[in-house]
């Protein structure tokens, strides 16, 4: 009878998803060698050759594609097993860990997070705020449960992940008292040639907001573009220019001090993704966190 080795698996697994050996045995904390050694075993056990040359990479082979979606069930499996041991008993602290994509604003994270904390079950909640390749990969290895997106899954990531929709708003614009006051008459014609504050290039608001500026002909004078949401909303507080925020928190943003709303639009959106390896969600943390939004926050 054949037994099959889910170490050389995992190897195996990990290498297929990140697309090289090397990278693969920086993710496993081991040397390439050891890696390869453990997929050839494979190799050897199933028969087949799993991978083929591609360039300086590696591709798989017909047999490699489908052990590796194989293999993706298989660790699932095992994720949700080890989620069930840990639910249990009901006075054990439930374990969630998120991935945040670093553009997200902070105050929208906590809107999201806070059902999740407010469960009977204590919870302990585990963070981790990076670029959107390294936190999928989080979630492929099963080391996070979900991650917080402004945009869904892209076609052609090899990372099997299932999108859903947490809920969309569109954007309020912020300045302090003083840029307010001379911006906000006459919005959103005044931001022609305002000075803003926008998130970076090839992110889901600044695409919106790109949009949204071509077709209203409005041309603002960029002050400054940053990926990190905590920091454009520093420099707005410094009186650097103008920022915009999902009007979902626009009440938490109009707690700061000498802040003022400059204006707000339907036009440009943002939405909101929990993305999971899961098609149907089955985390009671997570699920309070997909429930809260779509009757709730998004209503």
């Amino acid at each position: 009878m054949k037994w099959l080795n889910y170490h050389h698996l995992q190897y195996f697994w990990m290498a297929a998803r990140e697309g090289s050996v090397s990278r693969a045995s920086e993710e496993l904390m081991v040397s390439q060698p050891t890696v390869s050694a453990q997929i050839k075993e494979l190799e050897r056990s199933l028969g087949e050759p799993l991978f083929e040359r591609a360039g300086r990479g590696l591709a798989l082979t017909e047999a490699g594609r489908v052990v590796y979606n194989y293999a993706n069930e298989i660790f699932a499996l095992g994720r949700e097993l080890l989620e069930a041991m840990d639910r249990r008993p009901a006075d054990r602290p439930l374990k969630l860990s998120v991935g945040i994509l670093d553009v997200l604003p902070k105050s929208v994270v906590q809107l999201l997070l806070e059902p999740a904390m407010q469960l009977p079950q204590p919870v302990r909640l585990t963070c981790r705020e990076d670029k959107v390749d390294r936190l999928l990969a989080d979630l492929a290895a099963h080391r996070t449960d979900i991650v917080l997106s402004d945009s869904p899954i892209g076609i052609g990531v090899q990372v099997r992940g299932f999108n859903h929709l947490l809920g969309e708003c569109g954007v309020t614009f912020f300045a302090t008292a003083k840029l307010a006051a001379r911006y906000r008459r006459g919005f959103p014609r005044s931001l022609d040639g305002a000075p803003l504050i926008l998130p970076a290039e090839g992110t889901a608001l600044r695409h919106e907001l790109n949009l949204w500026f071509a077709s209203s002909r409005i041309h603002p004078v960029v002050v400054s573009e940053c990926d990190d949401g905590a920091l454009i909303t520093w420099f707005g507080r410094s009186g650097m220019g103008i920022f915009a925020v999902p009007s979902v928190v626009e009440n938490e943003v109009r707690r700061e001090q000498n802040l003022r709303v400059v204006g707000r639009t339907d036009q440009a959106r943002e939405r909101f993704y929990a993305i999971s390896v899961e098609e149907k969600l089955k985390h009671p943390a997570v699920l309070a966190i997909w429930e809260a939004a779509r009757r709730d926050i998004f209503q």
